[in-house]
């Protein structure tokens, strides 16, 4: 199959896998374990298609850096707060939709934002800035929101970041320099990879989660993807606004749009109660299944107007 064509089938496959991990969890919570080395794979071949040249020019754009920060930790949390406000949702479900907005951004959002052609070195950037911010942040607006702090596992966290995310795309980085246009075979069918693991982790993710998302209300389900559209929208427009480019305004409202939900779980898990936890593990699954649906969207505008993988637009 094409790249561009499974790309655009990107949310059906998801979906349909999702379905089927709903009827049938066991087919996939054997491969729970495979959901880290995939995501790491995945970075690494998106790191095929980077240079330094790639991450310098995110370095000489701060300010960009700095919306996208200030968007991820002023929007989401002020948002969860006000939607679980606005539904009447208990204040243990308030709690978990909080940290939902409190959390820095998830690794996947960087997969997804390759996959919809976004600019995929200010992804890994804003992804690691977020997850050393909320070593503060995540604690601070947590107890603004709902007053209680949790602490955050700072040493994993950053360890992961640096296990998943900047190790393999580094390695990619200097692959791409060391061989340049002999990876193009590699390259030219990573985006069909890259589409495959995620379906995979999606109907993981949706296995792992069956309980929990069976237990939640239907409004605090409308919270969770009111939440999350509510990043993406924010994400991409402001940056339009401010005049960016397409590939940034694509990067951006995926970056503030996917949150480390799995981090925002296990952080209610730990410190409020099970409840907390709900918005989370929904999170979990929705804003990859959004965040598919955005991706195969901005591909299928881009073949309409003549635009191929290596042309996205850029005003």
């Amino acid at each position: 199959m094409h790249p561009d064509l499974l790309t655009r089938a990107f949310p059906y496959l998801a979906a349909v896998l999702a379905a089927v991990a709903v009827t049938d969890p066991d087919l996939f919570l054997p491969w729970r374990e495979a959901v880290v080395p995939l995501l790491g794979v995945v970075m690494l071949g998106m790191g095929l298609t980077l240079s330094a040249e790639s991450f310098a020019a995110v370095a000489r754009r701060p300010a960009l850096v700095a919306l996208g920060v200030g968007l991820q930790f002023l929007v989401m949390p002020l948002a969860g707060w006000l939607l679980a406000l606005l539904f009447g949702l208990p204040p243990q479900l308030v709690a978990g939709v909080v940290l939902v907005g409190a959390a820095p951004g998830g690794t996947a959002s960087n997969v997804i934002t390759y996959l919809a052609r976004g600019d995929v070195a200010l992804s890994v950037t804003l992804t690691a800035s977020s997850t050393l911010l909320s070593v503060v942040l995540t604690p601070a607006l947590t107890w603004l929101y709902v007053g209680r702090t949790v602490p955050v596992p700072t040493a994993e966290m950053l360890l992961g970041v640096v296990q998943v995310v900047l190790a393999p795309v580094a390695l990619g980085v200097l692959l791409n320099r060391w061989l340049g246009r002999r990876l193009d075979t590699v390259r030219a069918v990573f985006p069909a990879f890259s589409v495959s693991a995620i379906c995979l982790i999606i109907a993981i993710v949706v296995a792992t989660n069956r309980e929990e998302i069976g237990q939640l209300a239907a409004a605090a389900v409308a919270v969770v993807v009111l939440h999350n559209l509510v990043g993406l929208a924010a994400g991409y427009w402001a940056t339009r606004w401010l005049g960016y480019g397409e590939a940034q305004c694509r990067t951006l409202a995926i970056e503030v749009g996917m949150q480390n939900s799995g981090l925002a779980a296990t952080l209610a898990m730990k410190y409020f109660t099970a409840a907390a936890a709900l918005p989370g593990a929904v999170f979990s699954v929705w804003h990859n299944l959004s965040g598919a649906s955005l991706a195969a969207h901005w591909v299928r505008r881009d073949r309409a107007r003549g635009l191929t993988a290596e042309k996205t637009p850029v005003g």
